[in-house]
């Protein structure tokens, strides 16, 4: 049947076109879709949370100290299977909650992501704002000796000068740091760095803080994964 056809049927009432709806099919049709955005808003809710309280977190980068690799204002993905599924690895750019002392105003935390309704959801099951975090890249793992610079200028672990292409250095300098230093990393801990090497607050600068600059791997909340906002920055994160 064409439409046409439906159009010039005649209804009960005489009249030729479509029959009036009436007010309570309305009312109907608006339940049924206030039903359906309900019901599609709480699988959306309940995925995101499970995934945000399990697997993954959203930071934002307040400082230039991993320049040029997150600059300031970047948002990352974070996975959170490390280090307790996943082991860290050298080079690994990791999120953790700041060992004592670290934070300061030359270093405000990296923090949550906002997102209203998720943040609702958050307080609502006690998981409290993401406050108290910092991000760098892990430089020694546990057991490892971690000593700046050798003759070339290069920072080395156990001995063997590492290749850090992701350094952003002050124009002239060859040094991957401007102080010496030469440390063993303890058991359970960890000794990162930022990649903007002189404008960073990282375990070099921390000797007289709690854990004398080594982080322990329990304070780590994740290692990113990837950029994910602003959309020009997106890209994944290796080591």
């Amino acid at each position: 049947m064409t439409d046409h056809e439906i159009s010039g049927r005649r209804r009960r009432d005489g009249r030729r076109g479509p029959a009036p709806v009436t007010a309570e099919a309305r009312t109907r049709r608006r339940r049924r879709a206030l039903r359906g955005l309900v019901a599609i808003l709480a699988i959306a809710l309940v995925v995101s949370f499970l995934t945000k309280a399990f697997l993954i977190r959203s930071f934002y980068i307040p400082t230039g100290s991993m320049q040029n690799t997150l600059q300031i204002n970047d948002r990352i993905i974070v996975n959170e299977l490390v280090p307790d599924i996943v082991d860290i690895g050298h080079g690994d750019i990791v999120v953790f909650t700041d060992p004592g002392g670290w934070l300061g105003p030359a270093e405000p935390a990296p923090q949550e992501a906002g997102n209203p309704l998720l943040d609702g959801i958050r307080r609502l099951s006690g998981d409290p704002d993401a406050t108290g975090h910092l991000v760098k890249r892990v430089i020694g793992l546990p057991g490892d000796d971690v000593a700046c610079c050798d003759a070339a200028g290069r920072t080395t672990v156990n001995g063997e000068p590492i290749s850090e292409p992701y350094l952003k250095l002050p124009p002239g300098v060859s040094r991957t740091s401007d102080f010496d230093f030469s440390v063993t990393v303890p058991a359970a801990s960890l000794w990162v760095e930022g990649d903007n090497r002189y404008d960073s607050a990282d375990s070099r600068l921390h000797s007289a803080t709690a854990g004398t600059g080594f982080v322990p791997v329990d304070n780590v909340v994740g290692r990113a994964l990837v950029i994910n906002w602003p959309m020009n920055h997106w890209s994944w994160l290796g080591d």
